[in-house]
Parts: C-alpha cells; structure tokens; sequence
C-alpha cells in the first residue's frame, strides 16, 4: 500500500474522482475532516455509495477511517459500514492492546467481521505500547499520526531527526508481530519536495507507504515506495543464487554474505513488483 488518499466522506462530488486516482487504497475519513454537525449525514452518503450495486473497486483497498473508540460516533459509524465492501477500518489513537480488542470487538459485532484494523498510533502511551497493539490478530499495521502525537507535547513536526527516531520505533513495534507500518499525512500540500524527502525518510526505516491528502501526492508515494529497476535487478540476482545454493547457509555474491534475511528481503521486493519470487 504505497499510497493512501484520504477522502473526506462528507465530500460524495470527491469520491469518484479518488476512484479514478492511481492510489492503492482510499481512505475515506469520518473523524477529523467531517464536522460533528454532518457525521450523520456522512456516514448515509459514504455508506450509500460503498452499497451502490455494481460497486466496482479497481484492486483498490477501500479504508474508512472512524472515530475513536471512546466517542459516541464509533458504533454509528461502524453500523453504517456493515455490508459495505470495507477492507479495512482505520481506527484512531488506540494506546494499548485491551484498546485493540475492543475495537475488535466492535467489530464482530457489528457485523464487519472480514475487515482488518488499520491502528493509529497518535500518543505517547499508544507510541510505547505500539507493539502490543500490533500483536491482535485483527490488526494488519499501524498508522504514524504525527500531528496528534507532536503538536500538544511542543515537538517540531518537520525536524528529520525527529521523524525518524519516531518512524524506526514503529516500524519495529510493526514488525515483531509481521505487520507494515505506514507513514502519516504530509500537510504542506504545495511542498512536494518536502513531501518527497520525508518519503524517502519513512522508506528508508522500512515504512509500507505513506498517507496522502492530496491527489498530487499520489504518484510521489507511488515512485518513492515502490522498488525501483536496480532493486527489482538485484533481488532477482539474489533469489537466482539462492537457488544455485540451494542447501547452503550463506553464500557469497559480488563480495558480500547472503544469508536467508536478504533472500526473504529480494523475495519480497520481486512479489512488490508483480513477479514470481
């Protein structure tokens, strides 16, 4: 998941033209960017457009952002989204694994029983616990929200340094239980550059992909997380002497050790790519 484009849900003249984006998933917010006056409404219009039949998806993930938990708009909007075609639901600033089951919970019970957790780690208690919440079974990766997790605590938002002792910490609570770990949103949307460069950032921690507000942030997302031809080259370099030292440990290739982490890394950039690794 590359690139996620965020789509106001109290916006429906926008939700046809995210389909026609090249994002790989959309991510169609009920919390911050619908105002607590028009959740109802939004929630009738995005449901009513996820059920249209003949709903097509493009290879799309379809995500719906909700509220928190601990707000009373958590059960509507998750009641809203029964039946729809939702492959994930993102849930905000969850701190703590009793929180993911909760939401888990939640869930189940309102019958969205095939969709998986998208979890929002936005505080300092979520940052600390964030590789329990990552451990549900229900939970397919976490989410950097920045802003939420900066702004009341006075820390710079666009400091590098910054960013990445932030991103590496999640990436690694992310990947004791598996699970990828995405970027947040980038909100200078006229600084591609600064988009760009904290792209690159987040991608060289490990991070899956990166939260777009914006359509012209898409194909930044697109070229920086997805393998380039030298990557794609060289992983299949890698698996093909693999498969020559097929029964051996380790192995050399162009003066450097191969081991079965840098198979497991080629083989996924070769399936990232759309080929058989």
């Amino acid at each position: 998941m590359r690139s996620k484009l965020f789509v106001p849900a109290s916006r429906p003249e926008l939700f046809d033209k995210a389909m026609n984006s090249a994002a790989d998933a959309l991510s169609f917010d009920l919390e911050d960017a619908v105002a607590p006056s028009r959740k109802d409404e939004a929630r009738e219009v995005l449901s009513a457009w996820l059920k249209a039949p003949g709903r097509i998806k493009n290879e799309k993930k379809f995500i719906v952002r909700v509220n928190g938990i601990d707000t009373r708009h958590f059960e509507p909007d998750l009641r809203a989204l029964a039946g729809a075609p939702v492959d994930i639901v993102n849930v905000p600033k969850l701190e703590s694994a009793e929180d993911a089951c909760a939401a888990a919970d939640a869930l189940r019970a309102q019958g969205l029983a095939e969709a998986m957790l998208l979890a929002n780690i936005e505080t300092p208690r979520g940052l600390r616990q964030a590789a329990e919440i990552a451990a549900h079974p229900r939970v397919c990766g976490l989410q950097l929200g920045l802003a939420d997790l900066f702004e009341p605590l006075g820390i710079a938002r666009y400091e590098p340094a910054t960013l990445r002792h932030v991103m590496l910490a999640l990436r690694l609570a992310a990947g004791e239980s598996g699970k990828y770990a995405l970027d947040g949103a980038y909100a200078r949307v006229a600084d591609a550059q600064g988009f760009r460069d904290e792209a690159q950032l987040a991608r060289s921690v490990g991070l899956a992909g990166k939260s777009c507000i914006h359509p012209s942030q898409v194909a930044l997302a697109n070229e920086i997380f997805g393998p380039t031809a030298k990557e794609v080259e060289q992983a299949r370099r890698i698996v093909a002497a693999s498969r020559e030292h097929a029964g051996v440990g380790a192995f050399l290739m162009d003066g450097k050790m191969i081991d079965r982490p840098f198979v497991d890394r080629a083989q996924a950039v070769l399936r990232a790519a759309g080929e058989q690794a």
